[in-house]
């Protein structure tokens, strides 16, 4: 039978692979502090009642809706709902701001009205020059609101434009997806064993209390999907 992978295919796969096994290696010796960091943070902000924004194109839209499904739902953990909005699937909101005032301007002006002091915001851009992602981060942060990037290499305009950054050093677009995604789920993992180690700070001066009498988190199987 046949070989369907023809050698020059097969050695691509091998490539494919190694890049992103050397990403992962630099992820894992220079991120994981800042993704811990970026996990309690969270922990402190959203159970009073804070809210994470998340914003990207493309498949970068794709990994910030990912984020904030998690945060909603459930990673791994049973715990409770928390506020994450995922600013590209607010499609009308998107297409009316588009036609309004520019695509430059359709995650700003959702900043804008969602945003308040204390929030997050969350970018992902695998360029980290993304017109309309530059033009939120300035938007957030002068509202008040922290901003996170996650890019590809150093040096682009959004992780300048944020207040942190993680930058993958990958070659490729594909390399730098693949990696921000393993970062989403770490920053979940850091969120989730803070959330249940009780180990955030009490409170996030503005922000109301979340009202008492969720049940206690529980470890559950994650359903596959």
């Amino acid at each position: 039978m046949t070989d369907p992978l023809a050698p020059p295919t097969l050695e691509a796969a091998h490539e494919h692979c190694r890049a992103l096994q050397d990403a992962l290696d630099r992820l894992r010796r220079h991120h994981l502090d800042r993704i811990a960091e970026w996990g309690g943070h969270l922990a402190a902000v959203l159970p009073v009642g804070g809210r994470l924004l998340a914003a990207g194109n493309g498949g970068s839209a794709a990994q910030a809706q990912h984020l904030t499904a998690e945060l909603v739902g459930r990673y791994q953990r049973e715990r409770p709902a928390f506020s994450a909005i995922s600013l590209h699937a607010e499609t009308s909101s998107v297409t009316a701001i588009g036609n309004d005032y520019g695509f430059d301007q359709v995650y700003a002006r959702q900043v804008a009205a969602h945003g308040r002091p204390g929030d997050v915001l969350v970018l992902l851009s695998t360029s980290g020059t993304s017109a309309n992602l530059i033009a939120a981060a300035v938007t957030a942060r002068q509202a008040g609101l922290r901003v996170w990037a996650l890019t590809g290499p150093r040096p682009n305009p959004l992780a300048e434009a944020a207040d942190e950054a993680l930058c993958v050093d990958a070659g490729s677009t594909a390399t730098v997806q693949e990696t921000h995604l393993v970062a989403v789920h770490l920053l979940c993992e850091s969120f989730d064993a803070a959330v249940a180690a009780g180990t955030a700070r009490p409170g996030v001066a503005g922000r109301p209390t979340r009202a008492a009498g969720a049940a206690a988190p529980v470890a559950v199987r994650r359903r596959m999907s």
